[in-house]
């Protein structure tokens, strides 16, 4: 596009032939999404639309940190129950109890945690109690 405007001629009718042109050699073709409805059209709008999407890309999160431990062990727990062996327990929860005592021992900013380190003797009891015989 390094065509120059012609003179006499208004920007809208010139740019208006441009994109038809483009068209018609079919170099919109190729564009990601084409022939797609645009995503999240009818949301309201936020200025920090390219903020999250960035972040939920990325899987990021902006808790505070003793929130962020709190998801973290809720997910350590899941994991521990879903794991293959009680040694996976094991390491799982082994993992997460050191970040629990740490905040115990020096609480982060934020909201106050609330948690305990696992009793990975009782969770891995409950994990054989899952688990079928054999």
């Amino acid at each position: 596009m390094t065509e120059r405007k012609p003179p006499g001629v208004s920007f809208e009718s010139w740019v208006d032939k441009q994109i038809r042109e483009a068209s018609e050699r079919g170099d919109f073709k190729d564009l990601p999404g084409f022939g797609k409805p645009l995503p999240d059209v009818d949301r309201t709008y936020d200025d920090l639309w390219w903020v999250k999407q960035k972040m939920h890309r990325e899987h990021l999160s902006c808790l505070p940190p003793t929130l962020a431990l709190r998801k973290e062990a809720e997910d350590a727990l899941e994991a521990a129950r879903r794991a293959p062996s009680a040694a996976e327990v094991r390491r799982i929860l082994a993992e997460v109890n050191e970040k629990i005592a740490a905040a115990v021992r020096r609480p982060p900013p934020g909201p106050p945690l609330g948690l305990q380190p696992f009793d990975v003797d009782a969770v891995v009891r409950d994990w054989r109690s899952g688990r079928p015989a054999g």
